[in-house]
């Protein structure tokens, strides 16, 4: 690929960290919502998003777990599939996966070196600075557009839907998993507001999948897909997921769609998983049905089956057990709580968590008191961490309604003794959950799995 700016200079990147530096120092600039800046970047590109077929995803939780779903059956199908989603929890480059791999780092520096002047070009211009999600969106249409061309790009948005930069595309079908409270200082305080915001991502005429169960926000949703002609399959409506319980490891589920009904098994824990898997089946069909995908069953249920996804009921082999899951907002809290009595037996739950400032907590408390034996708060190396004390003060409010009678509740600012801490008191038939902001669950797990060179970041 061209390593030259537009001024014919050699180009000003000269290596993967130097083109992660850049990217993360645009940072400062922030979430700043709007299309303005992508559409400039894409049109002086040569409009290259207009080659691919997405599968958009939004959506409060499940994102990343859809979007692993939809992955791993296409590939099993044999179809090439991208992948772009947000945060990660490794490296930099695992937003950008093709086929389960990562961008290789020489590409990444050799986009963000084309990248580089048109970044500054438009920062000069009275729309500002690209941020640094605009700048990663526009790096992967460049990878998959113009360097590994797959048959279809599953794109997660970064926050919200309508003024969400990965908005810029029209996809081949739109999934919203669901709608909750999270990141109300953008999106809204209200379910309505919130789904309104998700809804954005319906393009008229595309169909829409969604798992959305508030009549307040169905009722959005409806009136935003009458509004662009577009199919809306609801569950509970245009298609339904039943449990059939849980045995060796895996969860199975019957799946009724329009088209036919197909049972279903998946390693991945939690309750909630069979929404995601089920929403994600359901826009599998509309593919199959109406696309022309061609999606053998045996190839579906496999592609299901060996569906992972780090960090959300992410049980780290060795002793103590001790269980990873990103849970950082109310609904990720009633899951996780929902879930860990049916998926693990233990005689006490010990629980380490740190959040970002900007979330609703005392809703998460309300949910994770009630079953936690020992809770420890500690704090994410991020700089939009929350005090630790801070998060005392919600705990002890709630403790008289909430907490089981002999809760204690330690306070430990320093993340890694934290770790220790929750290791040593975890006896034997006790669990450890590490729970909160991905930013805490990414560090925590490069620890326990011993990977010194993990990076982590939105």
């Amino acid at each position: 690929m061209e390593e030259m700016n537009g001024a014919g200079s050699a180009a000003p990147l000269q290596s993967y960290t130097a083109a992660v530096d850049w990217i993360n120092s645009l940072i400062p600039f922030g979430i700043r919502p709007g299309l303005e800046r992508i559409e400039r970047m894409m049109e002086r590109l040569g409009h290259p998003h207009r080659r691919l077929k997405f599968i958009h995803v939004a959506g409060t939780n499940g994102k990343g777990s859809t979007c692993a779903f939809l992955t791993s059956v296409l590939r099993q199908c044999g179809y090439s599939v991208g992948t772009f989603t947000s945060p990660y929890i490794t490296k930099f480059t695992n937003r950008f996966q093709y086929n389960g791999e990562d961008i290789p780092e020489e590409t990444l520096t050799a986009i963000a070196n084309r990248l580089h002047p048109l970044v500054e070009e438009i920062a000069e211009t009275p729309l500002g600075s690209p941020t640094m999600f605009e700048v990663t969106t526009a790096l992967a249409i460049l990878y998959y557009a113009e360097e590994c061309y797959p048959d279809v790009v599953v794109w997660e948005t970064g926050l919200g839907g309508r003024m969400d930069v990965t908005n810029i595309v029209t996809p081949i079908v739109s999934v919203i998993t669901n709608v909750g409270y999270d990141h109300t200082d953008v999106l809204g305080d209200t379910l309505e507001k919130i789904a309104y915001e998700k809804a954005g991502i319906v393009k008229p005429g595309v169909p829409v999948v969604s798992s959305v169960s508030q009549p307040e926000a169905v009722s959005v949703l409806k009136d935003k897909a009458a509004s662009c002609k577009s199919t809306l399959y609801l569950s509970g409506e245009q298609f339904t997921y039943e449990s059939k319980g849980t045995g060796e490891g895996v969860q199975t589920f019957t799946f009724k769609g329009p088209f036919r009904s197909l049972d279903i098994g998946i390693a991945m824990k939690g309750e909630h998983q069979l929404a995601n898997a089920a929403g994600a089946m359901m826009a599998l069909e509309v593919l199959r049905q109406y696309m022309a995908f061609i999606l053998e069953d045996k190839d579906v249920l496999a592609g299901f089956r060996h569906t992972f996804w780090a960090g959300r009921l992410e049980e780290i082999p060795g002793s103590p057990r001790i269980v990873l899951d990103g849970a950082h907002n109310p609904e990720g809290a009633q899951s996780l709580a929902s879930s860990l009595p049916k998926f693990y037996q233990y005689r006490k739950l010990n629980l380490m968590m740190g959040m970002l400032s900007n979330k609703h907590h005392e809703s998460y408390f309300k949910h994770i008191l009630p079953i936690v034996d020992t809770l420890i708060l500690t704090e994410p190396d991020f700089r939009k961490k929350m005090d630790a004390e801070h998060l005392q003060l919600i705990a002890e409010s709630l403790r008289e309604n909430y907490a089981k009678d002999h809760l204690q509740i330690i306070v430990e600012h320093d993340w890694g003794k934290a770790l220790q801490l929750l290791k040593s008191m975890t006896e034997e038939d006790d669990l450890a959950v590490v729970s909160g902001t991905l930013y805490l669950i990414a560090d925590v797990r490069s620890a326990l799995l011993r990977q010194p060179d993990s990076e982590k970041g939105w």
